[in-house]
């Protein structure tokens, strides 16, 4: 996981968290790269929207990390979602992005394991 941790503190580019809700109705949004808050987790900062609804009936989740540059680099994590806090003081002190126009809308954090990594091409972890 320390690697992990390392390769998203320094890569740039864009994730997808994609979601399904306990029908199999699957939804994808963009999403920053995970924080790294505790040994054997990671974490998302999330709205109470879509994906936040659909982690509530079904646990699992995916996130696919696109490099910025040439080619196709990247990760693919698939992640179970294990809890999850209202921590409006943690939440402001990890978050990457700041907007002057910041809504009081509620945000959570929600932890989750890795079950599995994959490059973003190709089905081995060369």
């Amino acid at each position: 996981m320390k690697a992990l941790k390392f390769y998203f503190e320094n890569a740039k580019g864009t994730g997808v968290l994609a979601t399904a809700d306990s029908d199999g109705k699957v939804d994808a949004a963009i999403y920053s790269r995970p924080h790294f808050l505790e040994e054997d987790k990671l974490a998302f900062i999330m709205r109470d929207r879509l994906t936040h609804h659909n982690l509530t009936s079904n646990p699992h989740a995916s996130f696919l990390f696109i490099e910025n540059g040439p080619g196709y680099k990247g990760k693919r994590l698939f992640l179970k979602k294990v809890r999850e806090e209202e921590n409006p003081e943690l939440v402001g002190k990890i978050k990457r992005r700041r907007y002057t126009d910041e809504n009081l809308e509620p945000k959570f954090l929600v932890y989750f394991t890795l079950e599995k990594e994959l490059p973003l091409i190709g089905d081995s972890t060369k």
